[in-house]
């Protein structure tokens, strides 16, 4: 005979109505959503913001190597739009996708 730890651990599992075992979990994929930019959306649903100090280099890596030719990779997000008067990095992608 087992000792009952080792036996539970071998029964096999009770389905429920779904034909799942009360433990098992189920994933729903969920779809990423367009024009986010590698962005996610906050618990709130609000889209998280880029940091200030994301340097031009990497935003390059998403939107081109063209994006915001004017300005050294090196320099920060906070930099450009200061420069540039832009409120938020959505304006600069929208005007740089303008001019292509």
């Amino acid at each position: 005979m087992l000792p009952p730890d080792l036996a539970r651990q071998l029964s096999p599992k009770k389905a429920g109505p779904f034909g799942l075992a009360a433990h098992d979990r189920v994933t729903i994929p969920i779809m990423k959503e367009p024009g986010l930019d590698g962005r996610h959306r906050d618990k709130d649903g609000e889209i998280d913001s880029k940091h200030s100090d994301t340097r031009v280099d990497t935003l390059r890596k998403t939107y081109g190597d063209d994006f915001l030719r004017d300005f050294r990779g090196d320099a920060h997000l906070g930099t450009v739009l200061g420069e540039t008067g832009a409120n938020s990095l959505t304006e600069l992608v929208k005007e740089h996708r303008r001019k292509k």
